[in-house]
Order: C-alpha cells, then sequence, then structure tokens
C-alpha cells in the first residue's frame, strides 16, 4: 500500500552492520516505497561483495536506486551525489512512491538534508599533473605546501590526512583560492525543509563488533577475494575511494603477497569495527534531529509513524 502522512521521506542510518538494509526493505514492502542508497560504496559497480550491497533477491522485492551505478575509476563525491539523488527524488515524487534513504554515510545525508557546499570542479588534468607529483611526497611535505600557499585550510586538517590535503591542494592549484572559501556558501539539499522520518539505528557496540567479524569471514566465502583481484587487475589509483574502501587495502596487500589471508581479514575486520565507531560518533554530533532506536523496535517505530501498521 501507498504510504500517505506527514513525511515526504524516511532516512536510515546507522552504523555498518546494524540492519539498516533488512529494515528498509520491510518499510519499502509494507508503504510502496523505494529503497534509495545512502552509502558512498555501495554506489561503485566493482564492490558487491565487499560494500554488503543488497544481493540480487533482496533487490527483487522492492525498487532499490543508486546501487552500483559508478564505475570504480570515478571519485564519486557527495556533491554528486546529491545531484543524483536529486534527480531520482523527483521522480519518486511524481510517481508517489515513498524514498527511503539507507546507508551510513553522513556527508550524503548531510547533503541532501541540509545542503551542501558549491564545490569547484578541479580539472582532469590539473588533477592527473598534481597527483604525478604527488606520488612520492610524504604526507608532512603535502601538508607543509598547503601551509604555505593555504593556511586556513591546512590549520582545519590534521597533517597525517593525506586524502584531504591533496584534495585542498588541487582546489588551490585549480582556482587559486582556498577550500574554505568554498566550505562556506551552502545550496541546498533535495530534502531541505521536507519533512522526514529520521531515525538511526543504534545497536548494543559489542553485538556490532560480532556481527562485523562473522559478515567480513562471510564475504570472503561469497567470493570477496575474487572481487578484489578484480579490481587490482584495474591498476586504479589506489587514492580512489573504492580502493580504500574497508577490507580493500588488506586484500590487496594479501594478494601481492605481503600479508597472510589471515592477517588481511583481520585488518579488514579491524578496520570495519573502527568506521562503525566513528560512525555513532558522527551522528551523534552531526546530526541533530534523529531519532535512535534499538533494531529490534525499529520497525515497529517507523510504521508507527507512518501510520501504516499492515503488512
Amino acid at each position: 500500500m501507498k504510504a500517505e502522512g506527514q513525511f515526504g521521506a524516511v532516512l536510515i542510518a546507522g552504523p555498518t552492520a546494524s540492519g539498516k538494509s533488512a529494515l528498509a526493505i520491510e518499510i519499502a514492502r509494507r508503504t510502496g516505497g523505494t529503497v534509495v542508497n545512502t552509502d558512498s560504496m555501495q554506489v561503485y559497480a566493482d564492490l558487491s561483495i565487499l560494500s554488503a550491497r543488497p544481493s540480487e533477491a533482496e533487490a527483487a522485492i522492492v525498487p532499490h536506486r543508486l546501487y552500483g551505478h559508478v564505475d570504480g575509476a570515478v571519485n564519486y563525491s557527495a556533491m554528486r551525489y546529491a545531484a543524483d539523488v536529486t534527480e531520482l527524488l523527483g521522480q519518486l515524487r511524481e510517481s508517489g512512491s515513498l524514498p527511503i534513504l539507507v546507508g551510513g554515510t553522513g556527508l550524503y545525508f548531510k547533503a541532501v538534508t541540509d545542503g551542501f557546499s558549491a564545490m569547484p570542479p578541479v580539472p582532469e588534468a590539473v588533477r592527473a599533473t598534481f597527483r604525478a607529483e604527488a606520488e612520492g611526497c610524504e604526507t608532512a611535505a603535502l601538508h607543509a605546501e598547503l601551509s604555505a600557499c593555504d593556511p586556513a585550510m591546512a590549520a582545519r586538517l590534521r597533517p597525517s590526512d593525506r586524502m584531504r590535503i591533496m584534495r585542498a591542494l588541487e582546489v588551490f592549484r585549480a582556482t587559486g583560492a582556498s577550500l574554505a572559501s568554498f566550505q562556506g556558501a551552502r545550496e541546498p539539499g533535495p530534502l531541505t525543509g521536507v519533512p522526514a522520518l529520521r531515525l538511526f539505528v543504534h545497536p548494543e557496540r559489542q553485538a556490532v563488533r560480532e556481527r562485523i567479524d562473522r559478515r567480513f569471514e562471510a564475504m570472503i566465502g561469497e567470493g570477496a577475494l575474487d572481487e578484489v583481484a578484480r579490481l587490482r587487475r584495474r591498476g586504479l589509483d589506489p587514492l580512489l575511494p573504492v580502493m580504500r574502501a574497508h577490507g580493500v587495502p588488506g586484500l590487496i596487500a594479501h594478494l601481492n603477497g605481503e600479508i597472510s589471508l589471515e592477517d588481511a581479514i583481520r585488518r579488514g575486520q579491524a578496520d570495519t569495527r573502527a568506521y562503525a565507531k566513528r560512525q555513532v560518533t558522527w551522528f551523534r554530533h552531526q546530526m541533530d534531529g534523529w531519532r535512535a532506536v534499538a533494531p529490534e523496535a525499529a520497525l515497529a517505530f517507523a510504521l508507527d509513524a507512518l501510520g501504516d501498521l499492515e503488512a
């Protein structure tokens, strides 16, 4: 049945392995809704298993959108996601399907609900030239370069945060202006001002840790190593988001003969557990107006809020 009520969208966030996708599917099934990806790794076509993308069987239950639609060679951003989801939300409004945005990427949710900074595009020629020059440079040296040309932005970044330092340097080279100057101006997001049910699925920490470990081992059994081997053969820039996905660096190190498979698994599990902790911290401090719910209570709470308790 179609959900009619006070909400124009349902937003479901939470740490990885918290059961968000299953919750979104069930809400969509009961309301005639569409599940919309809001996870920065599940957008990539190259990562189906390691990103825990919904299976073909799950995707067949209700419509799923913005999953696996981006090639791994693309440096996909929150701004590009906002553009893609804005177009999609317009289509869903016309069809009357309730959008159910689900994922663990806080910046994507912020771009959708609060808007995003109007970042300048960096020409590919500028990016390629700069990255070739930076390849042999230590991160500390890059931070020192940023401090010299853009001290305001350098002060905001950790000297070890190579990815963001390089982004700031690329913008400065392309525009001659500080990245900080662009971050101040914001454009509204597609759900800015739209009433939305905002849920943060918050399981007990130990339960998430155990589920992460079990799931990573299951991913290996499902072919994650082969998935990463195919990605490795592409020879992509190691700074691309798809190459830094949890599990990818460790499994590539194993394929290179640098560590054992057992060590790669432990590394992937540890990285994912640390990420889940950061996700909880992010939503606690950055996302006002979200309702934290235990996984076992989330479905009943959501359907009650939507006014749709019928199966």
